[in-house]
Order: structure tokens, then sequence, then C-alpha cells
């Protein structure tokens, strides 16, 4: 899946012309979400487009508060992001960055349903079709690589705090370059990016090695209760409500425990399923290299790549799990050379 030629000129000509943007990405944003929209944001500012940037939260319960979370927050332009109630209703141009499908918009669903015109930039290649101008390309490393593309064809250059943007973006997604979808073309983004004199030991710091005491206690307990089940060699465990609240840890700043657990090598699967404000089970899925989870993930309901999926559940913990072990014992004759051409991490 690539982007045509008459999508990067429908989207060049529909921002080109616009007057104002309004810019939303997933719910509870990773970097490349929160980068990819912070740079486009700033670039369309730059220009003197009037922009609002926000996410939408997962249900209606769960407040009207941006919580960036902690290992973001050097991010240039935090400051100018609104909360969902302040999103416009109904915004005559729309972005969404790095949502595979409308309901990863939350509370800002109806907006992007509302607006005259939608355009969508994303990398993941499954998920639900949606928008009316589509730049999704499945094989690229991260969102950011189709903002650094749109941003050069509008004829713009990136200034310092753009870059940060997209770097951040891109360390995300690549696993600090270490995922099988980093590229020979994604290190030239980043040598172009840190060529832009930011200061991308401190940015991967940030993003990978701070983390609060109370992170510490939780992750103690979250992998005191980890579990391998022999027969799929499946690795899980769960982070629930109660344990947030006991370790005064954001749900946001869990977002890198998916990889303790894919360091496991006795593990073909990593699992981790954190519990949501409106009490479902947000379910991220790592492979080490031989199980594709995005088919896994696909099949419960969810999406993503061969290497790294996730889906979102309800009902008790164990029954997610006997549903993800069940899809790896029926998927589990997937042709290595199949796994070889897909993307993800």
């Amino acid at each position: 899946m690539t982007v045509s030629e008459s999508a990067w000129r429908q989207a060049v000509d529909a921002l080109s012309a616009a007057n104002e943007v309004a810019l939303a990405c997933h719910v509870d944003p990773d970097g490349d979400a929160l980068g990819s929209m912070l740079a486009l944001q700033r670039f369309l500012s730059g220009r003197g487009v009037r922009t609002a940037a926000s996410w939408g939260t997962v249900d209606a319960d769960a407040g009207d508060e941006l919580a960036v979370p902690p290992q973001y927050a050097f991010l240039p332009g935090l400051d100018t992001l609104v909360v969902p109630e302040r999103f416009p209703a109904s915004p005559s141009l729309m972005v969404a960055f790095d949502t595979g499908a409308p309901g990863r918009l939350g509370s800002l669903r109806a907006a992007a349903e509302a607006a005259d015109t939608l355009i969508v930039l994303d990398h993941h290649a499954s998920g639900e079709e949606f928008g009316d101008i589509r730049l999704v390309d499945g094989s690229l490393a991260a969102t950011a690589v189709l903002v650094d593309e749109l941003i050069s064809r509008l004829g713009g250059e990136l200034d310092r705090e753009t870059a940060i943007c997209l770097y951040t973006a891109l360390v995300t997604d690549t696993g600090r370059f270490q995922y099988a979808s980093t590229t020979p073309g994604v290190l030239r983004l980043a040598a172009r990016l840190i060529s832009l004199d930011i200061e991308h030991a401190e940015i991967n710091r940030q993003v990978w090695s701070t983390h609060s005491f109370g992170y510490l206690k939780l992750l103690a307990k979250v992998l005191e209760r980890t579990t391998l089940d022999p027969s799929t060699a499946l690795l899980w465990t769960a982070v629930t409500r109660e344990d947030l609240e006991r370790f005064g840890v954001s749900w946001q700043e869990t977002e890198g425990l998916i990889d303790v657990l894919r360091s496991v090598g006795t593990a073909r699967v990593a699992m981790i399923a954190k519990q949501q404000s409106d009490l479902a089970w947000k379910v991220s899925l790592r492979s080490r290299g031989d199980v594709d989870v995005g088919v896994i993930a696909r099949d419960l309901g969810g999406g993503g790549h061969a290497f790294l999926a996730g889906l979102v559940a309800d009902g008790p913990i164990e029954d997610i799990v006997e549903r993800v072990s069940a899809a790896i014992a029926a998927h589990d004759e997937v042709p290595a050379a199949a796994m070889s051409g897909r993307g993800g991490r």
C-alpha cells in the first residue's frame, strides 16, 4: 500500500487553500502520533494558518484533560494544544494522525465525521478505511515519514523545533531504530533531522530512560504477575486501574512496559493488557519474529503490523488471554517468508 500521486495533490491543494485546520491524533497518543501532529501544526501555524490540535478521550467519563505522557513533556508546541471540548465540532478541514480507524479518535470521532474534508495520515496497513484524502502507507516505519514528505510537497523546510517533533516520532516507532521497519530511508531522515542541531541523545534519554519512582514500583508489581503460556509461548501481564492509583502512575507512563516483556527470549509473543478508564482492556502485542501478531489482532477486532499490533477488549483478563492464545495456535503455521515482507517493528 503506497500513497498515490493523486492523493498527495489533493492533500497539498486542500492544505494550501485552508485558513483554518483542525488536527487530531489517536487517544492515549504515543510519540509518533503526538510528534507528527505537533510537527504539521507548527508548519501550518508558521504559514499563518489558524490551527486547533488535540486528541479525544476514550469515553465520556474520562474527563476532558489532555494528559501528555511524561516522556514527551519536552516536545515543542504542547502549550498550543486545546482540550477536546474546545476542538471544532464541524471543522472545514481536519487532519487525523496515526489513526487506523475512526474509533481511535475517541471523543473527537464526531468532529471527524462532521468535517467537510478529512485527511488521514497513517502508517498502519490494517484498519478501517475512512477519510476523504488518505495518505496511508503501511510499509513505512512511522507516520512522521509521511509528515516530512507532506511538508516538503507543500514547499516547506524543517526548522529545529519541527525536527525535534519528527525525530521523537521516528525514534519512538522504530524502537530507537531497532525494529525491522528501520530502513536506509529512515536512517537518512534521522540524519537529516539530527543535522538541524537537535539534542538527539537527550531526546532518547527522555523517551526511553526517564521514569518516576512509582513507575519502578509498578513495574515490579506487573512483572511479578507475568505469566508464560508454555503451549503458545505467550508471555503476558496486566496493569489494572488499582495498580495505577496505588503507585501514582499515569496510564500514559506505562507505554514502554511492553518492551520489557518483549526482551524475554523464550516468549514468541509478548502481551500487556492495560485497563482503561471505561474498564475495557487495551491489549498490546509484540512478536519476536515467527508469529504475525497483526493477523491475530485483526481476528480479534484490532489491527497493526506483523511485529506490533493491538486491540481493545472487554471481559475478564483471563478470557482475553485465552482468546489470544487460541488465535496464536490457529495462526501458528504462518510461513517465515510471509513475515519478512511486512512492516512494523
